[in-house]
């Protein structure tokens, strides 16, 4: 089996090194030996470290590499929608495997890479694409092929969980943690992909199209980042017995109408400490699946960094190696139910709102009185300081996000309320 490898970047150089020290292990599991034909790199000129490969192999004509009839399968570790979207096209639909990391493309663009594989009769696989090394997409797709997923909450951004989680062990505002993890690396020079969510939302689309058997883009999520949480917010999630994380939830159920749907969303939410999830700290990920006939599962690991990425990478090479020697393919994509996408005011959530407000008679009630004339219950009140610092925080029970954002804007019209100093979702039955 000779392959391409298109990048060779952290994760890239990993799998080098992997491919080079289990040799003769893969050769064994796939039942012939694994050979680099070619490395296909931006800059040639770059220091990547000793490297166990002949320096002739690397080439900046990533194309031409893809085309050479002597190459069987097609690693893609560059990530970003082109030149990789033309690249991985070109090998599936001549019939080369393909395995691929790059969670955009696949959000953004899935679909030309899954009909490229279907031209070609050729495998696309992306278990390195979510959450590194945690076996979690094929599960997804073969699995539990065979029972209905009902819903998929999960933690699936290393970067904000690491910097939540840092907020809630010391009480340090955003700014102060996001620093600790761009110290420790954990987070980017530019951290934006990971804080605004914009990551977590490419894998939350990539969860959903496996699990609902739809296509799901990233446009198609509601994305929200954690630049807004503050030290008391997360004081306040404390005081509930809750927690704050980052949340990829999928789930499928009734539209307005009452046809079946998918509702995908990325945000802030507080979880109950008894939550399976808000255990998951550090840089970790974790995905909460449930299901009608499995019932609840958990995946949990390590969801980023070369050799867990690398790792997954390599898993995926095994197979489809082994898929090409025994003449076969992995299962095509499924997207039979063709399941539309609620808009997010069709969600149902609840809300915790915290309210610095006038301290007179009546003020309760007025509050309370927005509440009811959207329809929205509310679960629980707390009152406290007097004068300057007198506030209230509201949570409710669960409503249309429609409703709770409307709710939401005719309070900041009020005139006992001063400010909302915050707004945030409630999950997991809190």
């Amino acid at each position: 089996m000779r392959l391409a490898l298109l990048g060779c970047g952290t994760v890239g150089a990993e799998v080098v090194r992997l491919l080079h020290e289990q040799a003769a292990d893969l050769t064994a599991r796939v039942g012939a030996p694994i050979e680099i034909a070619g490395i296909a790199v931006r800059r040639m000129g770059r220091d990547r470290g000793p490297l166990p490969v002949d320096p002739a192999l690397f080439t900046t004509d990533a194309l031409g590499l893809v085309k050479r009839d002597d190459v069987d399968v097609v690693v893609e570790v560059v990530g970003g929608i082109e030149p990789a979207r033309t690249w991985l096209v070109e090998a599936l639909r001549s019939g080369k495997s393909a395995v691929t990391a790059n969670k955009a493309l696949l959000a953004e663009d899935g679909g030309s890479l899954h009909d490229a594989a279907a031209e070609g009769r050729a495998d696309l696989y992306y278990e390195a694409s979510v959450a590194g090394a945690i076996p979690l997409l094929r599960p997804l797709r073969e699995s539990l092929h065979g029972d209905r997923i009902t819903r998929v909450t999960g933690i699936v951004n290393g970067t904000t969980n690491f910097i939540l989680s840092a907020m809630d062990a010391t009480g340090a505002g955003f700014t102060e943690a996001l620093e600790e993890a761009t110290e420790l690396g954990y987070a980017e020079a530019d951290p934006t992909a990971d804080v605004e969510g914009f990551d977590a939302a490419a894998k939350a689309a990539i969860l959903a199209s496996l699990a609902f058997h739809s296509r799901v883009t990233a446009a198609d999520v509601h994305r929200e980042g954690i630049t807004e949480v503050t030290a008391a917010d997360v004081a306040s999630a404390k005081a509930m017995g809750c927690t704050i994380k980052l949340l990829c939830i999928a789930s499928r159920g009734p539209d307005s109408t009452g046809a079946d749907s998918v509702s995908v969303r990325v945000h802030p939410a507080m979880i109950p400490r008894t939550h399976p999830l808000a255990s998951v700290g550090d840089a970790f990920n974790a995905v909460f699946v449930e299901a009608e006939a499995a019932g609840q599962l958990m995946f949990y690991g390590r969801g980023a960094g070369g050799s867990p990425t690398a790792s997954a990478v390599l898993g995926d090479i095994v197979a489809v190696a082994r898929n090409r020697l025994s003449g076969v393919r992995a299962p095509s994509e499924s997207v039979y139910a063709d399941l539309p996408v609620r808009p997010m005011g069709e969600a149902v959530t609840r809300y915790h709102i915290s309210l610095d407000v006038a301290d007179r008679a009546g003020v309760l009630a007025t509050v309370a009185g927005v509440f009811a004339k959207h329809d929205v219950s509310i679960a629980t009140v707390r009152q406290s300081g007097r004068a300057d610092d007198a506030s209230l925080v509201v949570v409710t029970h669960g409503a249309p996000e429609a409703a709770l954002a409307a709710t939401v804007e005719q309070l900041r019209g009020l005139d006992i309320v001063r400010s909302i100093a915050s707004v945030l979702r409630v999950e997991g039955g809190a």
